[in-house]
């Protein structure tokens, strides 16, 4: 299954930027596992948006509690379960 995760920064933009290269470590782990897909800041940069596999919703909402910017109450995450039936041939290997 897919997952969208929606991220709000509650803290003013020094203190994600403060946090920021933590949290791309973070995301780095999960790039290299496979399970991260695609990951950027929203424009206007209030926060950011994660795609990522995983085997159930609570699998993924466990794993962002590790993240630097939850941790430090830098932001929230939304998670959001995401049924993918029509994509481009090439993302086929990022849903399989």
């Amino acid at each position: 299954m897919l997952y969208i995760v929606i991220v709000t920064y509650q803290k003013s933009i020094e203190e994600v930027d403060s946090f920021l290269l933590a949290h791309r470590k973070f995301l780095g782990i999960h790039y290299a596992s496979g399970q991260f897909i695609a990951s950027g800041p929203q424009n206007p940069r209030t926060g950011g948006i994660i795609i990522c596999k995983g085997n159930g919703k609570e699998e993924v909402v466990d794993l962002l509690k590790n993240d630097p910017f939850y941790i430090n109450g830098i932001a929230r995450f939304e998670v959001i379960e995401f049924d993918p039936v029509l994509y481009h041939d090439s993302f086929k290997p990022c849903i399989s």
